[in-house]
């Protein structure tokens, strides 16, 4: 028995052994970092390292000798050339910042250390938009790290898009309709014209493997995002549509993207026009060969034969065309980000930089003069970004490319008429009664806003 007893008595000091030196493991664990305090299992934080003296506050003060002083190192010139803006119009986008938005105020720590101010903020987000580089290109010149420099990013396109966005990528109002046809009658002879519609596409690098069939074309090197976007002569930008996947067309974009809602909803402000003596309720946008025969495009004639009219409109309306072209490669000599392919992981932050980068783009036009479209805040029409894709579907199926959305069912109209005279004089002959039927019709009002482009324009002896 009492061989038992010192058996039983060994074993449970050994079991409490074990017991102490799991403990002491335990909390050796706790201790390190590699085990959370209620001892649950590792820790998905990683630990936080030392504080780096980067020396913020010499680098804010190297920014303003070097730009912001009275007697700056480089000058007006050196500076738009790197900010892609006017000093004028940077100081004014960052005082708005500082104002309304707490991020972007400077504040200290608990150790009485400044943190980064308003102007390093901003510059760092504005290289990065401007050669799109990476976000600690500028830690040895602005003294910001690379995570600080994302986060700089990310919230300045959030507050660019909240602060400015009803004003500089609004759609077109009423005032801005009529200063709209009269440049591009002016300048390309189309009465009626609002712009010039496209897409564009940005590669996207970092675009998750499961994603990727969705987002690439085999005409592209990789996946890609699509923008659409409608410019006009002086390349301001009235709409952008971005986010859908690059593996579809311009026809798939266009369905889904906003361009119309307002007309679908009967809210679009007043854009009638007269061509030839001929009323129209709403204008038109010029568009390449790939996009729907609906009444608000106008495409060039595929075969224009031998008819000197008809060769003579699809050269005028394929160079206006080009407008929207110009301003894609505006945009992206601008911006180099949007140029070169995306390293962020999520569609969001690609959709906020490319809006950010059109609003920028419109705000330097208007301070440098380009375009003078003043800002009503009574005449514009709330806008989301976002579209509702079903209403939009529910609003094209009503015959929209047989001019019921935005002409009445039966429109007759004689143009010209025998002896008639259209502008600058020029003789017209007769046009025989023109009516708008359903889809079944062999006319469309595209091909009848054709002949009535080429007709006002060119010279008929």
């Amino acid at each position: 028995m009492a061989n038992s007893d010192d058996e039983f008595d060994l074993m449970i000091d050994q079991v409490l052994l074990a017991n102490l030196q799991a403990a002491e493991l335990v909390g050796k664990l706790v201790t390190t970092g590699v085990l959370q305090n209620n001892g649950e299992g590792p820790s998905n934080k990683r630990p936080r390292g030392p504080n780096k003296e980067s020396g913020r506050e010499e680098g804010h003060d190297k920014l303003i000798a070097d730009y912001f002083s009275n007697n700056p190192v480089y000058n007006e010139e050196d500076f738009k050339r790197r900010f892609r803006m006017t000093r004028r119009l940077f100081l004014r986008i960052v005082n708005d910042l500082e104002r309304e938005i707490e991020y972007f105020k400077q504040h200290w720590d608990a150790r009485g250390v400044k943190g980064f101010s308003a102007l390093q903020k901003c510059t760092s987000a504005i290289r990065q938009l401007a050669y799109g580089s990476a976000s600690d290109a500028s830690d040895e010149y602005l003294r910001m790290s690379e995570t600080t420099s994302r986060d700089c990013l990310e919230n300045f396109c959030k507050c660019i898009i909240y602060l400015y966005m009803r004003q500089y990528l609004r759609k077109p109002t009423a005032s801005d309709i009529q200063r709209i046809y009269a440049m591009h009658e002016q300048v390309h002879g189309l009465p009626g014209m609002l712009g010039s519609i496209d897409c564009m596409h940005w590669a996207w690098k970092n675009c998750p493997v499961a994603w990727r069939g969705q987002f690439h074309r085999g005409d592209h090197a990789g996946p890609t995002v699509i923008l659409e976007a409608v410019a006009s002569y002086d390349e301001w930008i009235w709409h952008a549509f971005f986010g859908v996947p690059g593996a579809t067309n311009d026809i798939i974009v266009v369905n889904q993207s906003p361009v119309f809602n307002d007309l679908f909803k009967d809210k679009a402000p007043d854009s009638s026009f007269v061509a030839n003596g001929t009323h129209y309720n709403h204008g038109y946008y010029l568009a390449d060969g790939i996009y729907p025969e609906w009444t608000t495009f106008v495409k060039a004639f595929r075969y224009p034969h031998d008819d000197e009219r008809r060769i003579h409109f699809k050269e005028r309306q394929e160079s206006a065309r080009k407008d929207i072209e110009r301003t894609f490669a505006t945009l992206q000599s601008k911006w180099h980000m949007v140029k070169r392919p995306a390293r962020v992981w999520t569609r969001t932050k690609l959709q906020e930089i490319m809006y950010t980068c059109i609003i920028l783009h419109n705000m330097i036009h208007e301070d440098e003069g380009i375009s003078n479209y003043p800002f009503d805040p009574t005449e514009v029409l709330p806008e989301d970004i976002e579209t509702n894709i079903s209403e939009a579907d529910r609003a094209r199926n009503v015959n929209l490319d047989s001019g019921k959305a935005d002409v009445a069912a039966d429109v007759a109209a004689e143009m010209g008429g025998m002896g008639g005279m259209a502008k600058d004089g020029l003789s017209i002959e007769h046009w025989s009664f023109v009516k708008l039927y359903n889809s079944s019709s062999i006319w469309s009002r595209s091909h009848l806003l054709q002949y009535l482009a080429f007709t006002f324009s060119s010279k008929v002896s």
